[in-house]
C-alpha cells in the first residue's frame, strides 16, 4: 500500500509565498543582468572602430555545378555592385526581398534602382520586414504608383518574421545569404557571406519567393497572386530548404542534423548567433566523439549581446567534447554556412539559433559539390586567420559572475 505524502493545509499558504519571493528575486536578477548588459553594450558600440585594414578576404570565383554556375561573396561592395546591376539589366520580372533595408545611400541606390526597372516595363515585387525595420523610417518605404511595381510589407503578427535575402532577375541569375541592405554593412566591421546563382536553379530562389508572395499578399488587397513557373528541370545537387512557419515546417534544421549525422571527417560552421538546440547540440558532439574535425566559428563580440550571452552557457558541453571553437575578432561576422567531408555546403539566412531553426522564415541553400565546398573550405580557413581558438583551460578562468550571468539568461534562449 503506498502512502501519500500530504502537506498540511496551514503550511500551503507559506509555501507559495516562499516561491513567489524567490521567482519575485531571480525575475529581477534577470532584468537586472540584461540591463547592465545591454548598458555596456551600448559603451561598447560608440567606442567601436572596426579593424583596420579590413578583414582577409577571397575574391568571388564562378564556379560550375551541373547547369548553373555560383558564385560566393566576402564583402558587401562587390556583392552590391553585382546585384545592382542584375537589377539594372532587368527585362521581365524582378523578386526583391529583404529582412533589413536601411534608409541610407547604399538603401536609397537598391530603391532607385528597382523603380527604374518598374519604369523601364518591368515587373518588380518586393517583400521587405516591417519588423526588422522598425527603426527605418517609414516614408522610405512609400513607392511611386506604377502599376507594374508590387510592394510588400510584411507584419510579424501574421506568423513569423521574415528573416530571408533574396533577389531573382528575369529568372536568369539570383542571389542568397546573409547581407541585408544598407551602408552599414560595407563597413569592415562587417563580414558576411552571400551566393549568386545562374542558370536553372535560379528558379529553386524564384519558387521560393513567389510561394511566401502568394501566401502574404492576401492581407494587401491591391496585391495580388503570382503564378509559379514550375521548374524546367530538377537538380538535387542544388536545392533551396525553406523553413515555412506558417505550416511548421522547418527543414533547415533537419538539414544541419543530417549532415551533421552523415559526417565522417570534417564539419566547418559558421554563424552569427549560435545558440543550438539539444537535437543539434548532440549532433554536434557525436560527430566529434567520433573522430570528425568540429569547427565552430562565431562572433567574438556580435551586434546583438544578448544572443553572444545566451550562447556563451552552450559552450561549456562542446568543448567538453572535442568540439573547436573559434571567435572571430573586431570584426562581427554575420555569415550561415556550414561545409562538411569537404563535399556539402550551405549557404543560406538561418542562424544556428532558436528563432532561425524553429522560428522565422528562412532559406538555405543546400549544395552537393566538391569544388563549391573546396571553396567554402577555403573561406572557412580565411576566416580562421582573423580569428583565435578557445580552450577548454581558457574557457574556465572566466569570472564567477559571468557564470551566473550565464545560468540567470539561459532561459531567454527562445528570443534569439
Amino acid at each position: 500500500m503506498v502512502t501519500m505524502l500530504r502537506i498540511p493545509k496551514k503550511t500551503i499558504p507559506p509555501l507559495l509565498r516562499g516561491l513567489k519571493i524567490v521567482a519575485a528575486v531571480i525575475a529581477t536578477l534577470q532584468a537586472a543582468t540584461v540591463t547592465v548588459i545591454v548598458a555596456i553594450d551600448q559603451l561598447r558600440k560608440l567606442r567601436q572602430t572596426g579593424k583596420p585594414g579590413g578583414y582577409p578576404q577571397i575574391k568571388p570565383q564562378p564556379i560550375r555545378v551541373d547547369r548553373s554556375c555560383l558564385k560566393t561573396y566576402m564583402d558587401g561592395e562587390t556583392l552590391y555592385r553585382d546585384m545592382l546591376a542584375a537589377i539594372e539589366g532587368a527585362k521581365e520580372r524582378v523578386f526583391f526581398e529583404t529582412f533589413i533595408w536601411k534608409s541610407d545611400e547604399i538603401g536609397q541606390e537598391f530603391k532607385d534602382a528597382l523603380i527604374r526597372a518598374a519604369e523601364r516595363g518591368a515587373e518588380v515585387y518586393i517583400i521587405w520586414d516591417r519588423f526588422g525595420n522598425m527603426v527605418v523610417d517609414p516614408r522610405f518605404f512609400r513607392f511611386p504608383r506604377l502599376k507594374n511595381l508590387h510592394v510588400l510589407g510584411y507584419s510579424l503578427r501574421h506568423t513569423a518574421r521574415d528573416h530571408r535575402k533574396i533577389l531573382v532577375v528575369d529568372s536568369k541569375v539570383g542571389f542568397v545569404g546573409g547581407y541585408n541592405i544598407g551602408s552599414y554593412y560595407l563597413d569592415n566591421q562587417w563580414r558576411d557571406t552571400h551566393l549568386r546563382i545562374s542558370g536553372s536553379n535560379v528558379w529553386e530562389l524564384e519558387s521560393a519567393f513567389l510561394d511566401f508572395w502568394n501566401y502574404a499578399q492576401k492581407w494587401h488587397l491591391r496585391l495580388k497572386k503570382v503564378r509559379d513557373p514550375r521548374a524546367k528541370s530538377w537538380n538535387s545537387k542544388i536545392q533551396a530548404c525553406v523553413n515555412d512557419p506558417k505550416r511548421l515546417l522547418f527543414p533547415v534544421r533537419g538539414m544541419y542534423v543530417n549532415a551533421l549525422d552523415k559526417a565522417q571527417e570534417s564539419a566547418y560552421i559558421t554563424s552569427a548567433y549560435f545558440v543550438p538546440d539539444r537535437v543539434i547540440q548532440r549532433s554536434l558532439i557525436d560527430a566529434a566523439r567520433r573522430g570528425v574535425d568540429v569547427k565552430v566559428l562565431v562572433p567574438a563580440k556580435s551586434n546583438h549581446i544578448l544572443a553572444d550571452w545566451i550562447s556563451r552557457s552552450y559552450l561549456t558541453d562542446l568543448l567538453d567534447n572535442q568540439v573547436e571553437l573559434w571567435l572571430y575578432d573586431n570584426v562581427m561576422i554575420h555569415a550561415k554556412t556550414a561545409v562538411i567531408d569537404g563535399y556539402w555546403s550551405t549557404i543560406g539566412t538561418a542562424n544556428i539559433d532558436r528563432l532561425s531553426m524553429t522560428g522565422n522564415h528562412e532559406i538555405n541553400m543546400s549544395i552537393t559539390s566538391r569544388q563549391l565546398a573546396a571553396n567554402m573550405e577555403n573561406i572557412f580557413f580565411t576566416d580562421l586567420l582573423n580569428a583565435r581558438s578557445i580552450s577548454r583551460h581558457e574557457w574556465n578562468q572566466r569570472p564567477f559572475i559571468a557564470r551566473i550571468a550565464e545560468r540567470l539568461l539561459r532561459p531567454f534562449a527562445f528570443l534569439v
